[in-house]
């Protein structure tokens, strides 16, 4: 799957527009974190290409060496999470069980990472279900031969997909009926975000921004700012949207121009498992929760569930939501801290067009 990076960081010093999608802040312009002693930790930065996108990890440090061990164990993780949940490796633990139907010994991060899923998959009555693979095989058959697929086609993939269908444990992960197919790409990048956060404290880093294709963080850039990401307009390439303060927590998007089957983004990766198609009504979702897989995951819960169904999603689930509407209107929940796109000044947005 294309993955388009629509989470870029402004690091608390205005939007980064120069830097195109990845969002990255070369270690060369970068200044030292501040510490409430006065004195000055360096920052030290590493970009790598996984998990379908580019990725940086930015740490801050005394010790150069120890920083670099950090990061080194930051880049392991990716090939870690891409070794058992990546649909780019053919020899991933995932591959093997949409070849084989079964997979035994699963590494327990497979587990962990099943479980949850499964779990977000109940309480949104299948909204989230990473046993969507079908659909997105079909849909991405006909998109190869320039056109989409019939209504049948599109019924029988759908009559292969259903979470309930997914059979785990600590022994094996089994699909149960014939046809099914995982993939775990709306929630592995979310997932791995968390595995890094912890790699990185456990090296005794207490300030980093992550970016694994979603975002997290440790601490803050310095003693007077929060980590701010610019939201990118889903219809303008270089544009934001808004900027949003991280607050402590994990935030994600997905927008309908990540991975589209037709011009007009109506069919894209994202898919309704009651219908076989895309939600129709939004371009873009952010939300910002306690953990990176949990924000993953909900993206899509909330895309199915539409405008203003997500607001009202977000209150149940104590996560924030910014959604925007294929028309460019966008609205954020109130536990978002906005800022301005083009000023540092903090501004509301209640409901704004894109402009």
């Amino acid at each position: 799957m294309k993955r388009r990076a629509v989470l870029q960081t402004t690091l608390g010093l205005g939007a980064l527009g120069a830097l195109g999608s990845l969002g990255w802040l070369p270690a060369a312009h970068a200044s030292n974190a501040p510490r409430p002693d006065g004195t000055e930790l360096p920052w030290h930065d590493r970009a790598m290409t996984g998990l379908g996108t580019v990725l940086s990890f930015r740490v801050a440090h005394a010790d150069a060496t120890q920083a670099e061990r950090a990061l080194d164990a930051a880049v392991g993780t990716i090939r870690h999470v891409e070794a058992h949940m990546s649909l780019f490796n053919p020899d991933s633990a995932i591959c093997r069980l949409n070849r084989d139907g079964v997979l035994r010994s699963p590494h327990p991060d497979l587990v962990r990472i099943f479980r949850l899923a499964q779990s977000v998959s109940a309480r949104s009555g299948g909204a989230f279900d990473v046993t969507v693979q079908p659909l997105w095989n079909t849909f991405e058959a006909a998109r190869r031969q320039g056109t989409l697929p019939s209504a049948s086609t599109v019924a029988a993939a759908r009559a292969a997909v259903g979470w309930q269908g997914l059979e785990i444990s600590s022994d094996q992960i089994r699909l149960r009926r014939p046809g099914m197919g995982v993939t775990l790409n709306g929630i592995a990048q979310g997932f791995a975000a968390d595995l890094v956060r912890s790699q990185l404290q456990a090296h005794g880093i207490g300030q980093a921004l992550i970016n694994a294709g979603e975002w997290t963080s440790l601490g803050r850039p310095d003693t007077q700012r929060d980590w701010l990401l610019g939201v990118a307009d889903p219809r303008l390439e270089q544009a934001f949207l808004t900027r949003v303060a991280m607050g402590g927590r994990s935030i994600a998007t997905s927008a309908d121009n990540a991975c589209s089957f037709s011009p007009d983004r109506r069919h894209h990766h994202i898919f309704d498992t009651r219908t076989g198609y895309s939600p129709t009504e939004l371009a873009g979702v952010t939300v910002a929760a306690p953990s990176c897989a949990l924000a993953d995951a909900l993206t899509k819960v909330m895309f199915v569930a539409g405008f203003h169904g997500a607001l009202r999603l977000a209150a149940q689930w104590q996560v924030d939501v910014l959604v925007v509407d294929k028309a460019g209107r966008w609205q954020a929940t109130p536990g978002l801290q906005l800022h301005s796109a083009g000023a540092s000044t903090q501004q509301r947005y209640p409901f704004t067009p894109i402009h």
